[in-house]
């Protein structure tokens, strides 16, 4: 699938430095050439001589190499690839990426470069979720550099969260996705995600603890097998997905008219966690206490969205997935539900407070499908979608 493409891998300083020879292996292994770029930091972490044997090929590491620039100057060094991979990508590197410095070869060949870029993040987790790094991200997203990762989990400086380098074959997938070759390319994905927001009246609202983190992940991976993702979400906590076509809602009934418009769809995913009921009295003026007895609140159901989509006669998706978040009997429920909205696959989880589940980290699903229930073991929500995803991909083939 990549046989014969050229990556130019620049490593920046860092403990996860140590993956990015395993990642050499895999895409040599895939008959990738691979052109390695170390920083003085990355030194540190990896020698150039393994790094070189890797490779099988000599390793770039200084701007104002005399021979280097006779042969290759860093101008043709920057375009010779088809795609530029900075694996581990510091908070350093990326801060230089989002300012457009050049004071090393690095830097130099990602200013230079006129390919695409693919960063794989990798840091402490307070320096990933510190306002500057993630300014930094939004920066080089909204210049078109893509990502993949980081992933949740313990760091070696003993803390955890999100931050560890995405594991090298999830950056092989994104370098495939990068390149055209992903297992879903030409694929059409719609996914919903986050909570609704049904108004009680101007500052009042009903809604429910959804962060979206599940949604935005699953398309993150979805993207990075190469698929069209488009994303309707209401107004969630977690972070856009990096590479989706957004289209943001308030309410459960503006999030059914958006994925209509969004139809037609190879698999249409149903992550979001939508509002049974809306306000049918909602006031356009804020309620006040006035001293005589509460107000009194009437309520109508809202669209049933994935039984909508589901059971539509023409244009329906060739693969559609619900979640179920359940409380209690979550296999009965979950799979009561696949069979009652007519949906392929049911994702289930409970989401009892004591779980931490909703708006939190990690996951623990069942895939529920005509041939029974799947448990997942608990595993960060990154990595549940990546799973999900390899799913879809060979359920659409």
């Amino acid at each position: 699938m990549l046989a014969g493409k050229h990556v130019l891998l620049i490593i920046s300083g860092g403990i996860a430095a140590f993956k990015s020879l395993d990642l050499i292996r895999r895409l040599r292994e895939r008959d990738v050439q691979v052109t390695p770029v170390l920083t003085r930091a990355a030194e540190q972490f990896v020698t150039p001589l393994s790094v070189s044997a890797l490779a099988g090929t000599k390793v770039y590491r200084d701007l104002f190499d005399l021979t280097d620039e006779a042969e290759m100057g860093h101008i043709e060094l920057s375009r010779a690839a088809d795609l530029v991979v900075v694996a581990p990508a510091s908070a350093d590197l990326m801060a230089k990426m989002a300012a457009g410095l050049a004071n090393d070869l690095a830097s130099t060949l990602l200013l230079a470069t006129d390919k695409r870029v693919l960063i794989a993040p990798a840091m402490n987790v307070r320096m990933w979720d510190h306002p500057a790094t993630q300014r930094n991200l939004a920066t080089l997203q909204a210049d078109g550099v893509l990502s993949v990762g980081p992933n949740s989990g313990d760091m070696a400086c003993g803390e955890y969260g999100p931050g560890r380098m995405s594991e090298p074959l999830e950056i092989v997938d994104g370098i495939a996705a990068a390149l055209g070759e992903g297992s879903l390319q030409g694929k059409r994905i719609l996914i919903t995600s986050g909570p609704t927001h049904e108004p009680i009246d101007p500052v009042r609202y009903i809604a429910n603890r959804s962060s979206g983190a599940q949604g935005t992940a699953l398309a993150n991976a979805l993207a990075d097998l190469g698929a069209e993702v488009h994303f309707v979400t209401g107004p969630a906590s977690a972070a856009m997905p990096r590479a989706a076509q957004i289209t943001r809602v308030e309410t459960a009934r503006a999030m059914k008219d958006a994925v209509m418009a969004a139809l037609p769809a190879d698999a249409a995913i149903f992550a979001a966690a939508v509002a049974d009921w809306h306000v049918t009295s909602a006031s356009d003026s804020k309620i006040k206490k006035e001293g005589d007895g509460l107000p009194i609140l009437s309520f109508a159901e809202n669209p049933d969205i994935l039984a909508g989509v589901a059971q539509l006669k023409t244009g329906r998706p060739k693969l559609v997935i619900g979640f179920a978040a359940e409380t209690d009997d979550v296999i009965a429920h979950a799979t009561a539900k696949r069979l009652r909205k007519g949906c392929d696959w049911i994702v289930a989880n409970d989401v009892s407070p004591e779980t931490g589940i909703m708006g939190g980290t990690e996951n623990d699903v069942t895939l529920i499908t005509q041939d029974g229930a799947e448990d997942w073991p608990r595993m960060p929500k990154s990595d549940v979608s990546r799973q999900l995803a390899a799913r879809i991909a060979e359920a659409l083939g």
